[in-house]
């Protein structure tokens, strides 16, 4: 029987996933729009238009980086509602026309600004999720993440085809509007004496005070997988052309999302009750399978069945990573480590298809899709070394569940 001390869905949880889910929303409705607008707008050349859509990845990287580090001595609450204020200004900002440099600019700071709220609301929701409901609690909250991939990029691609550019910053301010004032309404729990005491002797320009080394093993993880995902949402389209499964396409993401909506309430308990390893290894298998599907679809139902693959693979294993790192840190230091699990996740997803888009001319898109399933089974290595081995002897999970 669940006790008030193990109670996940508070008003606090309901709350900040809330938050998530619009910052998320905003950020993936502008990266399929914004390009677009750079070239129709300001007349932007092809690179140009894709350092619009970048430069923003980069800002957010930044915003990590810096925060991760200060959050505890500004305060949880207090960096929340300064990163919810900025996203939100800095959002209205794309009405201001004064050029391709100062949309540039602009993206660069809604960039930072995202990644200060959302560090935030990462670290404020690990700290109020019960231990005994940590992975199941995080898988939720992730899944906030995962709707608004799913329905970002739909609304967004709806909206540039049928209204103005104008119609949609409307829209994209007043939603970031309404996680300003939802904001509001969370509150997070005093930190203790001894966590402040800790955060104020974790100063200095030391590389532990901008990332948390005990999640760097598990972080290190995502960004390989991470780079493995990252082929999926960038060249899956130029993929679908090619082997004449454009219809198709156009549902792979809603699988891919249901997918994860459906398996995260499982796949969250099984990780409190048996520990990550329950998780992580089927899931990269599960990964691996799904590139490999894809690289060999010739039909409507192989591709979408990838989707569904990658879906309980990749979907699963982001949870699972973010729970892991919170877990095996100190309470003091689970700001860096949410920040440095999301540095090394927008790392693998930002420049993921950078470097893959130098191997597809030499490999085709499904030589690379076969190349990253393997990657995805020598990752499953890696984790055994960097963290999987670990699990039984340390018993993070099962010792919190107890």
């Amino acid at each position: 029987m669940e006790t008030p001390k193990d109670k996940l869905w508070t008003k606090e949880f309901i709350v900040i996933s809330s938050v998530n889910f619009f910052l998320t929303l905003i950020f993936y409705l502008l990266m399929v729009t914004i390009a677009v607008f750079a070239v129709d707008e300001f007349h932007a050349t092809t690179s140009q238009a894709g350092l619009v859509t970048g430069i923003f990845i980069i800002g957010t990287l930044i915003g990590r980086l810096f925060i991760g580090q200060a959050i505890d001595r500004i305060g949880r609450k207090k960096t929340l509602m300064i990163g919810l204020l900025c996203f939100t200004i800095t959002t209205g900002l794309y009405f201001v026309d004064l050029g391709i440099n100062f949309l540039l600019f602009n993206r660069f700071l809604h960039g930072i600004t995202l990644g200060i709220a959302s560090t935030a609301a990462g670290t404020i929701v690990a700290d109020i999720i019960p231990s005994s409901r940590k992975g199941e609690g995080i898988g939720y909250f992730s899944m906030s993440t995962t709707l608004a991939t799913a329905i970002g990029p739909f609304i967004g691609l709806f909206m540039s085809q049928h209204t103005t550019f104008q119609i949609i910053f409307s829209f994209c301010f007043l939603l970031g509007i309404i996680s300003l004032f939802i904001g509001i309404l969370v509150t997070v729990p005093e930190l203790t004496k001894a966590t402040v005491e800790n955060t104020a002797e974790s100063k200095g320009l030391k590389l532990s005070s901008f990332l948390e080394p005990k999640a760097l093993p598990i972080a290190f993880i995502i960004l390989l997988v991470s780079l493995c995902y990252s082929s999926v949402l960038s060249f899956i389209n130029f993929y679908a052309k090619e082997i004449n499964l454009v219809d198709a396409t156009s549902f792979f993401f809603i699988v891919y999302a249901a997918a994860i909506m459906v398996s995260r309430p499982f796949t969250g308990r099984l990780m409190d009750s048996k520990g990550a390893n329950y998780v992580m290894y089927p899931a990269i298998i599960l990964l691996s399978a799904g590139l490999l599907l894809l690289s060999q679809s010739e039909s409507s139902f192989t591709l979408l069945l990838s989707g569904v693959f990658i879906g309980f693979g990749f979907g699963n294993m982001q949870s699972c990573a973010q729970a892991v790192a919170v877990k095996v840190t100190a309470p003091h230091r689970i700001g860096l480590a949410t920040s440095t699990y999301y540095i090394f996740l927008d790392a693998g997803l930002g420049f993921g298809p950078y470097v893959l888009g130098f191997l597809i001319p030499l490999t085709g898109y499904p030589h690379l899709y076969m190349i990253l399933s393997a990657l995805a089974l020598v990752v499953i290595v890696l984790y055994y070394l960097l963290y999987g081995r670990l699990e039984r002897k340390t018993k993070v999970f099962a010792s919190s569940s107890m």
